[in-house]
């Protein structure tokens, strides 16, 4: 296996333009930002969503069925990251983020202006499901597409380039909470949950032509078009991976347990603020936004320190610190709730996920060969999303319904730190990745 420094060195002579560089990184994280944002929205608006496609007698089973669909959506993420993933290693990283952001814009488009349970019945959460399927089925492409065309753009600064589809994600939260803060300030109840929720979706839909032109005009990465050139394109990828790159993947997906499931704990917290702790939901919306913006911020300069002094090294300092203080902090939250104590809780949350998450897209693209790259990132991501993030919110909502601890979103995430922590130690010493 090719070590980080070998592999980094091998091109980081070329001269890259600066223009091509800031034109990537639109290109891949306008589609990226897209799909967090709706995801995010959705988490976000999930109390709403659920009365409007999901009434139940129980307040708590129809907001778990609201939930459960988010995460059933993520059941058919490895199929897409099976069949975009090897999209995007035989035809190229530029085709298949085009692919995959026209289907998520026609999923985002069926969630806004679906009709309700009142107006059509059981087909309305029927048809939800099925946005969210298209969705989830897309999302498996995007993310090894996108993060193998930033990795390939730069061999020099693969930290700071691939970090940027994690910032993404950042400035993604970041535009829903303002979104959800706005709205729930300026509406009432009965406002948010009839129509209110529909606005962040119709905005989505204006963020995804704009990626989608930009991503028409870019090139292809370099790496993958002198693999093409040389004929050295997988003819099966997904059979290479699943034969030859098996540990990589297994450890990926452990190394992305932990911020995978904090992300998915910061889009549940407008909901743990209101449902549980009692606070207004725009507390729970300022909290993700402050989060958004550490995210965004840090993420890229945490990316650029990687490129310097390592991944593992930068990971495994900010994992170590996340599992000793999550506790803390959700104690503090509990029991001194308040949209202070929240703000504080939520920009050291985003801190520590910053200072983990930064360094890992590159350390992800680095387990993988270019003529794999897109698949092995592909489904090692999405099965660790499927497995640790989409269900995190109604795990969660019924960790506190079983066990009345407001602290349990603290435990979930201490126990994806542990596997994440152990996984990134075998892949120092197994794929000597650094």
């Amino acid at each position: 296996m090719t070590t980080l420094r070998e592999t980094d060195q091998m091109d980081a002579e070329k001269p890259v333009s600066k223009s091509r560089t800031r034109r990537a990184v639109l290109a891949a994280t306008a589609g990226n930002m897209l799909e967090w944002y709706d995801l995010t929205s959705y988490g976000f608006f999930a109390a709403s969503i659920s009365k409007a496609f999901f009434p139940a007698g129980d307040p708590t089973v129809s907001l778990m069925i609201a939930f459960g669909t988010f995460g059933v959506s993520y059941l058919v993420r490895p199929l897409g990251a099976l069949v975009l993933g090897t999209y995007a290693d035989r035809v190229g990283r530029k085709a298949a983020l085009l692919l995959t952001i026209q289907l998520m814009l026609i999923g985002t488009l069926l969630i806004a202006v679906m009709p309700t349970y009142e107006s059509i019945g059981m087909a309305a959460p029927v048809l939800i499901l099925l946005a969210r399927l298209l969705q989830g089925f897309s999302a498996g492409g995007e993310f090894g597409s996108a993060t193998a065309f930033l990795a390939e753009q730069d061999p020099g600064r693969r930290g700071f380039m691939a970090s940027w589809q994690f910032a993404s994600q950042g400035a993604a939260t970041l535009l829903a909470a303002t979104f959800g803060t706005v709205l729930s300030l300026s509406l009432t109840g009965a406002q948010l949950d009839s129509w209110g929720w529909r606005i962040p979706f119709i905005v989505g839909l204006l963020i995804g032509p704009v990626g989608y032109l930009i991503r028409r005009h870019v090139p292809e990465t370099t790496e993958f078009t002198d693999v093409a050139s040389a004929g050295e394109v997988a003819a099966a990828p997904v059979r290479q991976v699943l034969r030859n790159e098996k540990l990589p993947v297994l450890l990926m997906i452990g190394a992305l347990a932990m911020s995978t499931a904090v992300a998915y704990v910061i889009i549940y917290m407008p909901t743990y603020a209101h449902e549980v702790l009692g606070l207004p939901s725009s507390a729970g919306f300022i909290g993700a936004a402050v989060s958004g913006v550490a995210l965004t911020t840090l993420t890229p300069l945490v990316g650029h320190l990687s490129d310097r002094i390592g991944r593992t090294k930068m990971m495994l300092i900010a994992g170590i610190a996340m599992i000793l203080s999550i506790y803390p902090l959700f104690l503090l939250l509990s029991g001194s709730p308040s949209l202070l104590v929240m703000g504080v809780v939520m920009f050291i949350l985003g801190v520590l996920k910053a200072c983990y998450f930064g360094a890992l897209p590159a350390l992800m693209s680095q387990a993988f060969p270019t003529a794999t790259r897109s698949t092995g990132l592909s489904l090692s991501y999405n099965i660790g999303v499927m497995s640790f993030g989409g269900f995190a919110p109604v795990v969660i909502t019924w960790m506190i319904a079983a066990t009345g601890s407001h602290l349990s979103p603290s435990l979930y995430i201490m126990a994806a730190g542990a596997l994440s922590i152990a996984s990134l130690l075998a892949a120092r010493r197994f794929l000597a990745l650094r």
